[in-house]
Parts: structure tokens; sequence; C-alpha cells
């Protein structure tokens, strides 16, 4: 049996910032050889831990299996895989679930996910799960030594029609076992404390990670902004679009940007910060040179 991975909940209770990375399966095995390069460059980053997302219907679910096993075994990474309720009944999630505690993972980023493509609306597999915190208490009744990490948005998740009733969401999933928050990208701070503060004043204490994405273009995080509700402020907007069509000028600005938020991220006692870099080495190697300086 493999050597089991450490629960996040030991490190978190270090006390101390926590770095983590976020990849997302290839489609092909030439898109695993690079992502294998990527990952052998960010050995130098020296993350704490790493995650691998899911795809819509598990539509990935082997290369999110290979890539997890690839990061674990070949880089010594402490992986944590996604998985989410999507296209699997009970008995398919128990069965993924015993096999990601048999294979040695220990932490597991637990989401309801979204649709397949073409799809617009969730629905529930036969006799599947139509919420995470039912995926969360599935999961710990399996094997109540996961460590299960769920999301958190400080904009509000776009299909919740109030904050409020988002946050009860939030405390759901919280309820039901999950021992940490990760946040879906954002660019205001005050976002993230606003949102902290509510989860807090909620009964909701597990550490909330905020989730940092350095932008690579804007026309791909106007993108990525308008389909999880995430607001782009009109500085960077306007700094974005001064840089035109000039791809390293953008990247500069973004790493500048992301910079900046985890400096005073970390400066008000954040638990550490989560990187959605796209699969890419050199934004986390930038931000981890200038976080050094």
């Amino acid at each position: 049996m493999p050597l089991a991975d450490r629960p996040l909940t030991e490190l978190f209770a270090q006390r101390r910032p926590l770095r983590s990375i976020e990849f997302f399966p290839p489609k092909d095995d030439a898109g695993v050889e690079a992502l294998a390069r990527t990952a052998a460059a960010l050995k130098a980053v020296a993350p704490d831990f790493v995650s691998v997302t899911y795809g819509a219907g598990g539509s990935t679910r082997q290369r999110t299996a290979q890539v997890s096993s690839l990061l674990k075994a070949d880089f010594g990474y402490t992986v944590m895989p996604h998985l989410t309720c999507v296209g699997h009944s009970r008995g398919e999630l128990n069965e993924i679930a015993d096999r990601i505690h048999a294979d040695g993972f220990r932490n597991i980023m637990t989401l309801r996910g979204d649709p397949p493509k073409g799809a617009t609306e969730f629905t529930a597999a036969k006799d599947g799960l139509r919420y995470a915190n039912e995926l969360v208490t599935l999961l710990k009744a399996r094997h109540p030594d996961f460590c299960l990490g769920v999301g958190g948005y400080p904009e509000k998740h776009p299909e919740a029609k109030t904050p409020e009733a988002d946050l009860e969401n939030l405390k759901r999933k919280v309820d039901a076992g999950a021992d940490f928050v990760t946040t879906q990208l954002f660019f205001d701070n005050d976002a993230y404390y606003a949102f902290v503060e509510r989860c807090r004043r909620a009964g909701i204490a597990v550490p909330i990670v905020p989730g940092i994405m350095p932008v690579l273009s804007l026309k791909q995080i106007q993108r990525f902004t308008s389909m999880c509700g995430t607001s782009l402020p009109a500085t960077l907007t306007r700094r974005l679009e001064a840089a035109g069509d000039a791809p390293e000028i953008v990247e500069a600005v973004g790493i500048d940007w992301a910079l900046t938020q985890i400096r005073d991220l970390l400066k008000h006692g954040a638990p550490g910060y989560h990187l959605y870099i796209l699969n890419r080495a050199k934004s986390a190697l930038a931000l981890a040179a200038g976080l050094a300086a």
C-alpha cells in the first residue's frame, strides 16, 4: 500500500502560511509530459501541497488519477485530488473514494461540480448527490481520516440567489465535516476580508484559503470572471488594456497585481494562498521570487 499523505489539517495546525498550486489534467499524453516539466520546475517553489481538478461530468476522471499519481510518486508532492458529484451514483463515489484512499491520498477537494458540457443546469445522477455537503458526508462516513476542502465564493456563487443563501450552503458543507475552505479567484482583497468576516459571524471557524490567479490575458480573465461571478477592478482592467497585445507586459501586470494581493493577504493573517496557474510554472516562479525579495 502506498505511503499515505499527511492530512492538511496537520499543516494548518502549524499556524504558518501554506502555499499551494492547482493543476488541471491535460487532454493527451503530450500534455501530461508538459505538465511533468511544469511540476519539475515548481519543485523550486516548494508548495506545501498541490491539487488536481476533476472535469465536468467526471470527464477527466482517469487523467485526474494519472496526474495525481504522477505528482505524488514522481515528484513527492502532497496531492489533493478534486472529486465532484457530477455523473456518479453513490456507489460509484464510494468506489472512487476507496481507490483514492488505497492509493495513499488523504486530502480531497470536495465539490458539487459544474454541469457537463452542453448542459446549463446541474442534474444529479441516478442515485447520486445534489450538493457538495452530501459528498462531504459520504466521504467522511466512508473514510473518516480524509481531510476535505470545499469551495467558497467571496463574491457569491453565480447560482446562489443571495449572499446569505450562499453562506448557508457553505456552512452546511463545513458542518458536514469539511476541514477548510479554498476560495474562488478574486482580485479585490476587501472582498476576501469581508467574506471571512461574514463566515466567522456565521460560525464557520475553519481556515479560509484565498485563491489567487495571476492574469495572463485580458480576454481570458474576462471570460473566467464572467463565468464565476468575480469582479475585475477597473484599475487592473486599465493596466491590462494599456499593455495591449504585448503578452510579456500583460503577464508582468498580472504577476505584479497578484504579488501585491498575496503580500497584503499574508500581512493580514491569511492562512496561506492557493495559486490557479493554468499548468504554467512561470507565474508561480515569479511570485515566489517576488515574495522572497
